[in-house]
């Protein structure tokens, strides 16, 4: 599913999870998925701590690196128990917030996020380039 959602990334999610199922990962630090019957995966959600999470004044913040249920479970509220699971293992972490991003294009995600309670806190434009 990581494919699905990440799909310009796909050679590096053999490594991330295997590091991940290893208890040596630096980019997940937990994990939740919708198991429906005969153990098909409908949706995961991925969390990582990291150290600054855009309208935070906390210096640890849990933050969602990942959010994706497929095509045909949308509208089922898979999205929404997900979201809870993260949040509730992160109130039991004792955090206080939790955060997130999404694509400024991505305007189904932002009404998601809004309706499960996340406040927009910036938009920003990011820059990359190649040193010499």
């Amino acid at each position: 599913m990581r494919s699905l959602l990440w799909p310009k990334d796909q050679s590096q999610h053999p490594k991330e999870l295997a590091e991940y199922f290893a208890g040596e990962s630096i980019d997940i630090v937990e994990t939740f998925v919708v198991e429906i019957a005969d153990r098909e995966l409908a949706g995961f959600i991925e969390l990582n701590i990291r150290n600054f999470a855009e309208g935070s004044r906390s210096s640890r913040v849990p933050y969602i690196e990942g959010w994706f249920v497929k095509p045909g479970y949308r509208g089922q509220g898979y999205g929404k128990a997900l979201m809870q699971q993260a949040e509730s293992w992160a109130a039991k972490q004792g955090f206080k917030e939790i955060a997130s991003d999404t694509e400024t294009h991505n305007q189904t995600s932002i009404t998601l996020h809004k309706k499960l309670g996340f406040i927009e806190t910036e938009r920003i434009v990011c820059f990359l380039k190649p040193l010499k």
